[in-house]
């Protein structure tokens, strides 16, 4: 311990997996006997669990501008319906991922996935009702319950894996996200057909899928260690004191990654129904999953690749966000073009699938496991207020100018980048 306390970043990852984690080989040697069926199983089911969350927001996108005339609402009122749903997760998830570390992580998602569904069906109803209130009282509690699903499962894929199963496990992760995020326009424009509001009632449908599938097919390992809460707030100062500055930028990073796509996807669903594009309806939705689905492929790609290479993270960190800076000041010179301008777009979704996995993989496999919930949590907490905070912001910045929206996002991208190179330095082999 003193010479992780002497060390800096790049040492302090290491010796961190080495206190915390000196049973995990266990857990793949029992395994890989019985071969890779077991394991693809329990992929399958952690990669559920994002896509429902997803399902959560990215499948009402297409519906808003519908909702907007429906009910008679604002732009900004049909924002809310995304915002509020990701600022309840983000207010919770710390509390949650508590919760997690001192019981154990399926007693937390099964129960959220069982709420999450359950309010879909009572934002349904107050479709019906004609009840904006409702609805978005049902979103906060589905925000609530959407605390304890991906959040949650990030900690328990680091619980479960090590090594290069765990990098690649969290590539799947974020590339079942990305799915999630690429299926949901296409499947929200699918429904609308039905009804404006049968996306609400296609929630408790994944949320049972899922739930089942967590249930059945993951066994969660055994947690040895209690943590009092007093103990565990003191655990985490230390985590902040020795690793803030890496910690805190990564948070930031992975926010800004959310934060972008979500304000695009508004963007574009509100502009694609206006002149000259008049596009609506599954074309909508076809046209909104072509930049999610360069993010997912991507995703996939880079978790399966990075393992626990740090120097491999640190270049793809790099250039996925010389990649968003880049593609996203290009957009200001082809705002009219949308073809040019959807291309710049998927080269911007590129680079946050290049970013986010390396994040991902860097902050589970620096902290220890009794911790691990907590700081997972805190940066989920902080991506869904980046997704909370894209649709109003963008809304608003529309407003104003579509030059505006992609000055701010090229600017603050390039910030980001700046603070990731200097900040952010994994030792050559995270292991």
């Amino acid at each position: 311990m003193e010479k992780t306390k002497s060390r800096k970043l790049n040492i302090s990852f290491q010796s961190d997996i080495e206190l915390t984690e000196p049973t995990k080989s266990k857990d793949t040697s029992t395994k890989s006997d019985n071969g890779s069926k077991g394991r693809i199983w329990e992929f399958i089911a952690l990669a559920t669990i994002p896509i429902v969350l997803v399902f959560g927001n990215s499948m009402l996108v297409p519906v808003l501008p519908v909702m907007q005339r429906e009910l008679g609402i604002s732009k900004f009122q049909s924002s809310l319906i995304i915002s509020i749903f990701s600022l309840a997760a983000g207010v919770f998830i710390p509390v949650i991922g508590y919760l997690s570390d001192r019981f154990g992580r399926k007693v937390i998602i099964v129960p959220a996935l069982i709420i999450y569904g359950g309010a879909g069906i009572l934002a349904g109803f107050g479709a019906i009702w004609d009840s904006y209130a409702v609805i978005i009282a049902a979103r906060a509690i589905q925000g609530l319950a959407a605390a304890g699903t991906a959040p949650i499962a990030m900690a328990l894929v680091g619980d479960l894996y090590d090594g290069g199963t765990e990098s690649k496990a969290l590539g799947l992760i974020e590339a079942s996200n990305g799915t999630g995020k690429v299926l949901s326009p296409i499947i929200g424009s699918l429904l609308v057909l039905i009804v404006w509001y049968a996306s609400f009632f296609a929630f408790p449908v994944f949320c049972a899928l899922s739930l089942l599938a967590v249930i059945f097919l993951i066994k969660e390992p055994k947690q040895n260690e209690k943590n009092e809460l007093s103990k565990y707030i003191k655990k985490i100062g230390q985590i902040f004191r020795e690793k803030g500055k890496w910690l805190i930028t990564a948070f930031f990073a992975g926010s800004l990654g959310l934060f972008i796509l979500f304000g695009v996807l508004f963007y574009l669903s509100n502009i694609l129904e206006e002149k000259p594009y008049n596009i609506d309806g599954v074309m909508k939705g076809l046209v909104l999953a072509i930049p999610l689905l360069g993010m997912v492929i991507t995703s996939y790609t880079t978790g399966s690749l990075i393992k626990k290479n740090g120097k491999l993270m640190r270049w793809l960190m790099n250039i996925g966000l010389v990649a968003m800076t880049l593609s996203l000041a290009a957009t200001l010179f082809f705002l009219k073009n949308i073809y040019v301008f959807i291309g710049l777009l998927t080269v911007s979704s590129i680079g946050t699938g290049l970013l986010l996995p390396c994040l991902n993989t860097m902050i589970t496999g620096a902290i220890q496991k009794s911790e691990r919930g907590m700081i997972t949590s805190l940066y989920n907490s902080l991506r869904f207020l980046g997704v909370a905070a894209g649709p109003p912001l963008f809304g608003w910045m529309m407003d104003k100018s579509d030059s505006l929206v992609f000055i701010t996002v090229s600017i603050l991208s390039l910030g980001t980048l700046c603070f990731v190179f200097f900040l952010i330095k994994p030792p050559p082999q995270i292991d």
